[in-house]
C-alpha cells in the first residue's frame, strides 16, 4: 500500500509554525510521509515543490490572514496540472473567510483548536 505523501506549508509572511509542526507529527505517526517546506513560502514554489513530490494533499498553516492567498495558489495549481493534489488548509481562519476558501476548491478547512485525530482522518480518507 502506498504510503500517503502530504506537503506542509506556510505561505506569505507567516512565521508561527509550532501549530504545523505539531500537526506534521501526528501525520507521521499516523504512517504517513510528511514534507514540510518551512514558513515564508511563495505561492509559485508550494505549487512546484507539491507537483515534484507528486504529494496527495497539500496542507496549508495560516495564522495571520495568509489564507487570503490560497484561491490564488488554487487558480496556479490547476493551471499547471489540473488533477492536482488536494489542498486543506489550517489554522486561525475567521468564519466569513471559510466560504472563499470552500467556492476556491479547498477540501477542507481546519480551524484552530480542531483535534488531531479529525485532520489525520480526513487526510486518510483523501
Amino acid at each position: 500500500m502506498k504510503k500517503i505523501r502530504i506537503l506542509l506549508t506556510k505561505i506569505g509572511l507567516d512565521g508561527h509554525d509550532r501549530g504545523v509542526k505539531v500537526v506534521a507529527a501526528a501525520l507521521r505517526e499516523a504512517g504517513m510521509e510528511v514534507i514540510y517546506t518551512g514558513p515564508w513560502q511563495t505561492i509559485d514554489n508550494v505549487v512546484e515543490t507539491a507537483l515534484q513530490e507528486d504529494v496527495d494533499v497539500i496542507g496549508i498553516s495560516s495564522l495571520a490572514y495568509d489564507h487570503l492567498l490560497v484561491p490564488k495558489l488554487m487558480e496556479c495549481l490547476k493551471q499547471k496540472r489540473s488533477d492536482g493534489p488536494k489542498v486543506i488548509v489550517g489554522g486561525v481562519i475567521p468564519d466569513q473567510d471559510m466560504s472563499l476558501l470552500k467556492n476556491s476548491g479547498v477540501a477542507a478547512v481546519f480551524p484552530a483548536g480542531t483535534a488531531l485525530e479529525q485532520i489525520v482522518h480526513f487526510v486518510k480518507s483523501q
